[in-house]
């Protein structure tokens, strides 16, 4: 996609829903901002005394060059300008579970760290969501009768799959491949769709991949088991396990659930916290109609993260899809007072994930906030806040 003699880095975001894009067209290594600036409808090229650098933008988007406005220098990013764009936007809204089955279809569920089979062959027959939040109240509000779904946990059948904002549910009865959990399971409580069960007493039900021991999951009655997203590939039997790179895989369906409860339910602050309640992250989404072409990716970034090494090297696209956001680390007793506030605050939704999960995306993150030119990784709104964007 970009033929790089000299090295320069071309950052370039395009806004589906408003048409338009930012430029930033980085220094060269020796500071030499001399160059000749080329733009056309379907790529930008660069040439400089020591050599030409040429993007050729995705089939889907067009610039339109004489709309360019706003240049100026920035110092530590480079130029700067904005632009319209033409692009194909779809407002059919983002479904986690699409990629993964159909009701009516033979599944497999794999363990997405290693590829353990964790629920072999089973038929759905019913996929469905959950409800939202206080859909009690809305019974009772609407009824004219007493509630009968009153102190009735939503369980799923031995055919069906629930969907939670950030995990299925499933029937594992007849599964001869249940995983085991730590303890005994307790006596469960429906609440909701965010917040489904309320465990009495607390009791460790967490369900661990026997291959990796990572934690899959929890078990919610005697027959019900809760798989996280983040922690779970579901495949039709006939196709094989499909390899993805852990970190990749993550900030795919976090950017998905993002754009889907912000499009279903107008909110736009989470909470990222694990099992116990424990925050990690506040996140703000500012939009998700991104496109983010690069190309240059910092290799400073990798030094920083080795343990997200191999996901960057595997990973040679320089054009995605993405959710922008605004982010707060709350690990080591960070901001909370801030978080405090977010969890008192009724527009703001918690997302559930394991632990480890959470502070890996925390991790991913901090890694694309130090891949993003100087001048985009903060933003001030009442109080500095870290951006990011988190790939589709």
């Amino acid at each position: 996609m970009a033929t790089s003699a000299a090295e320069m880095r071309v950052f370039l975001e395009v806004r589906r829903g408003l048409q338009s894009a930012l430029l930033i067209l980085g220094e060269t290594e020796e500071g030499n901002m001399s160059m000749d600036v080329s733009i056309m409808p379907s790529s930008v090229q660069m040439k400089t005394p020591t050599g030409c650098t040429e993007i050729q933008l995705p089939a889907e988007v067009r610039l339109v060059p004489a709309s360019c406005r706003g240049l100026q220098y920035v110092p530590g990013d480079g130029l700067h300008l904005r632009l319209q764009a033409q692009t194909e936007f779809s407002t059919k809204p983002i479904s986690v579970f699409n990629q993964n089955s159909q009701a009516g279809g033979r599944c497999t569920f794999y363990c997405q760290s290693c590829g353990e089979v964790v629920i072999r062959d089973r038929k759905l027959l019913r996929v469905l969501p959950l409800p939202s939040e206080n859909w009690g109240a809305l019974v009772e509000e609407w009824c004219c009768h007493p509630d009968p779904f009153a102190n009735k946990p939503l369980h799923p059948q031995e055919n069906d799959c629930f969907i939670g904002d950030t995990f299925f549910l499933v029937n594992l009865r007849s599964n001869l491949r249940q995983p085991r959990p730590e303890l005994a399971p307790v006596e469960m409580h429906c609440l909701s769709s965010e917040n489904h069960f309320k465990s009495v007493p607390k009791a460790n039900t967490k369900v661990i991949c026997e291959r990796c021991k990572v934690i899959l999951g929890e078990t919610m009655s005697s027959e019900t088991t809760k798989f996280y997203m983040t922690e779970i590939i579901i495949q039709p039997s006939e196709r094989s396990f499909p390899v993805m790179p852990r970190s990749q895989f993550v900030e795919s369906i976090t950017a998905q659930c993002l754009a889907e409860l912000s499009s279903a339910r107008s909110t736009f602050r989470f909470t990222v916290q694990d099992q116990d309640g424990r925050v990690y992250i506040l996140l703000w989404l500012l939009n998700s109609d991104s496109l983010v072409i690069e190309s240059l990716r910092s290799s400073e970034s990798i030094k920083k993260f080795p343990l997200l090494e191999d996901t960057l090297k595997a990973d040679s696209r320089s054009t995605w899809n993405a959710v922008k956001v605004l982010y707060q680390p709350c690990i080591k007793s960070r901001n909370e007072k801030l978080a405090s506030s977010w969890e008192s605050d009724i527009s703001v939704h918690s997302l559930t994930l394991p632990s480890a999960t959470c502070l890996e995306l925390l991790l991913i993150l901090a890694r694309n906030n130090t891949m993003l030119p100087p001048s985009l990784r903060y933003m001030n709104s009442f109080q500095v806040r870290n951006c990011s964007f988190i790939r589709v």
